[in-house]
């Protein structure tokens, strides 16, 4: 039963990644590419590198670099210049910088003396390798409202936004002790840039937030059946355990993802507890 879900769920992917090849000069957004494999938008750009080993964006541009690779070689009167504005690039000099890096040799030197083995790129679905014996369960969590403080800037700067949003509860009395203390994440770290990195934190409250000078708004986190998987320890490799169930449990389990994104539940904060003894359950919702 797990094969069979597991092949199921590369062969979403893999139709992802066919889809690129031949649609190079169309919208390969995240949106539009969640569509081809049936994902939500939500979730697909980590259900994509954690399974493929690859970003999005990175698999995108090393399919277009190879394109160009093979126009360098067989249509010599086109110039760089030419060959780098079909393949999306704005410029000679970032098309060079990028064609270098993936070939280990600037476009002009691949077309004297192309070196074979960089260029024939392969791309590989590799066994994720971390832990196997993490207990996911399935659970019903209930609507929640919640008051938010939006965070749209480099992940590195979120404790900035924590201070702000502290001392909005400080304020408006809804301590982490009387009002639970969540994060929703709609963007893997690791897949865009840092300026559009969004993330909530939020604290659970009763009613509607008042306008107030902090930039906290209500917002509600949906009910629904849920995957959750808890984390123990410091939240730095956080990231480890959220791969584990988009690469390993996701995979095996059958289950489609809800149109929302991830979010944590933080049980026990750094203010709390030492670093290594916090805990925050990751919630996965489900349809």
């Amino acid at each position: 039963m797990k094969n069979s879900a597991n092949k199921i769920y590369a062969k979403r992917l893999l139709r992802v990644i066919d889809y690129i090849y031949d649609h190079l000069d169309d919208d390969l957004s995240l949106r539009n590419l969640s569509k081809v494999a049936n994902f939500s938008k939500f979730h697909f750009h980590r259900q994509f590198s954690n399974y493929t080993g690859i970003t999005v964006f990175k698999l995108v541009q090393l399919i277009r670099l190879r394109k160009a690779a093979y126009q360098l070689l067989i249509n010599s009167q086109d110039s760089i210049l030419d060959i780098a504005l079909n393949a999306n690039f704005e410029s000679t000099e970032a098309f060079s910088r990028a064609f270098k890096k993936a070939f280990e040799q600037t476009p002009s030197q691949f077309r004297k003396h192309p070196r074979q083995k960089p260029w024939l790129i392969k791309f590989q679905i590799p066994p994720y390798q971390g832990k196997h014996n993490m207990n996911v369960k399935i659970v019903n969590f209930n609507e929640t409202r919640v008051a938010v403080l939006e965070h749209r800037k480099s992940p590195k700067l979120v404790d900035e936004t924590v201070d702000t949003f502290i001392e909005w509860r400080k304020e408006n009395g809804h301590s982490p002790a009387n009002s639970k203390t969540f994060g929703i994440i709609y963007d893997d770290p690791e897949s865009v840039a840092p300026e559009a990195f969004r993330f909530d934190l939020c604290g659970k409250v009763d009613s509607i937030v008042s306008k107030n000078i902090y930039g906290v708004i209500s917002k509600t986190i949906p009910g629904g059946r849920c995957a959750v998987l808890r984390h123990s320890g410091s939240l730095d490799n956080i990231g480890d355990t959220v791969r584990y169930l988009y690469s390993k449990w996701l995979p095996e389990s059958s289950e489609e993802l809800r149109d929302f994104p991830c979010f944590f539940h933080y049980l026990k904060l750094a203010s709390e507890v030492p670093e290594n003894e916090q805990v925050t359950d990751i919630y996965l919702p489900l349809v």
